[in-house]
């Protein structure tokens, strides 16, 4: 059977269960707005013309907002995670833990939940900020190997400098889902925390959990992609994405799927973006970007997927059945940030601190900001393209032939005084809301 014979057959026959999904899927609010992470947004689209409000806090934020009920909700390095008027930018509430805040907060019944760098998954009541429940992992920590990267020295076992975020809980029919830093996706009860089951893998689980048609689909370090029974735990299928395990900078899955139709897309840090059946694990379509790792959740709309790259600085759009090309569009640093689509405009950020609005149709950029501090600080890194030089952050100590984990830490720290974007914007009434590193969570309209 040829692939085009196969690819009509999985979209007009989605997996048995998909019909159901929908069905039973709460209203929650979630990291990339709804369990099967689609990035779409009921709202118009901003223009990014005034900054409304800004709200800071004392450590960088990497994690993305989340919007419900006229209150934004963002996690901060500063170990907390922060309930705002998203009217006024006013504090609501905060609740401190003993780490930093790198994952996106899910909002159901009335309760917060995300996960923190100590180990915990935390259930906060949405109204008083108040503890409901805390479950314990067996402990956060970052994708390590020896020499990442061909850092030196080449035998010390090194923690991944560019492994930045934390899975995002999902929450379906009662149950948070959600992956850690100790190799597991967990199913905990929504209202107690009680562990329903958890599932290992074979490696750090910082992407998060898409849920649709009974299924958990997750990627981790270990380079598989999995699809788990969402009910029990017991694997499906599994599938395994590129390796390359002599400099250690090209396996792993650190961004998170998004499901529909009966596919599952994903990206992955081997430099490919993948399409697979999501009944079967088989694959449908791959695009390969070329060394280019691609980080960042897609968004789909229209028979569209939409999604950034890290190295090779474009935004795509691909058709959902083939992956052929429709457009893609340059930007000025590399990308982590998941576009959200609101109206007929995908918004994204960069490393850079600039914030774009792609037209979903045209490919035309139709919409920019630039945080405060990448309007002050950036000219003195330009190139003569006009876009960042990553040259100017970097010190000897991380170009040389023989870079070193502290050298490219430093040049990072730089990097985010830019305000870099590195989460994902969340959209409401016509106000678009995204955190920075500078701690500055913006609502622009």
């Amino acid at each position: 059977m040829s692939w085009a014979a196969r690819i009509s057959i999985v979209l007009a026959a989605p997996i048995a269960f998909g019909a159901a999904a929908s069905a039973q899927q709460s209203a929650a609010t979630m990291f990339r707005g709804d369990a099967a992470h689609h990035g779409l947004y009921e709202s118009p689209a901003p223009a990014l013309k005034s900054v409304r409000w800004r709200f800071r806090t004392p450590g960088k934020i990497f994690s993305s907002p989340s919007v419900d009920a006229g209150v934004v909700f963002i996690g901060s390095s500063d170990n907390s995670e922060y309930a705002v008027r998203a009217s006024d930018g006013t504090q609501v509430w905060k609740f401190v833990t003993k780490g930093p805040v790198r994952s996106s907060a899910a909002i159901s019944d009335g309760t917060v939940f995300f996960s923190s760098a100590d180990g915990n998954v935390y259930a906060v009541d949405e109204i008083a900020g108040t503890q409901r429940w805390r479950f314990q992992t067996g402990g956060e920590r970052r994708f390590s190997a020896p020499g990442i990267h061909g850092m030196q020295p080449r035998t010390e076992i090194m923690p991944d400098p560019y492994d930045l975020l934390l899975s995002s809980p999902a929450v379906w029919n009662g149950t948070v889902y959600v992956g850690s830093g100790d190799h597991n996706v967990y199913a905990l009860d929504a209202r107690s925390g009680a562990i329903r089951w958890k599932f290992t893998t074979g490696n750090v689980v910082h992407a998060s959990p898409a849920v649709d048609g009974g299924a958990v689909f997750i990627g981790s370090w270990d380079r598989y992609f999995y699809a788990l029974n969402a009910r029990t735990g017991a694997l499906l299928w599994k599938f395994a994405t590129g390796d390359d395990r002599d400099i250690y900078n090209q396996v792993g899955i650190a961004g998170s799927a998004a499901v529909s139709n009966g596919v599952v897309y994903f990206g992955c840090r081997d430099s490919h973006f993948y399409a697979l059946d999501a009944g079967t694990g088989a694959l449908v379509w791959k695009r390969d970007h070329h060394g280019s790792w691609v980080i960042a959740s897609p968004a789909i709309a229209a028979g569209t997927v939409y999604y950034t790259t890290s190295d090779e600085q474009k935004f795509y759009a691909v058709d959902a059945t083939t992956g052929i090309l429709r457009f893609r569009v340059g930007y000025g640093t590399f990308a982590y940030s998941s576009p959200s689509i609101a109206g007929n405009v995908a918004y994204f950020g960069a490393f850079d601190g600039r914030l774009y609005g792609v037209a979903i149709d045209s490919g035309k950029v139709v919409a920019q900001f630039s945080t405060d501090a990448s309007s002050h600080l950036m000219q003195a890194h330009l190139n003569a393209s006009g876009n960042l030089d990553l040259a100017t952050f970097y010190s000897s100590d991380s170009t040389a032939a023989y870079p070193t984990l502290d050298g490219t830490v430093v040049a990072l720290n730089e990097l985010y005084a830019l305000g870099s974007i590195v989460g994902s914007p969340a959209i409401a009434g016509g106000t678009l809301f995204i955190g920075t590193t500078e701690g500055t969570l913006y609502a622009l309209d």
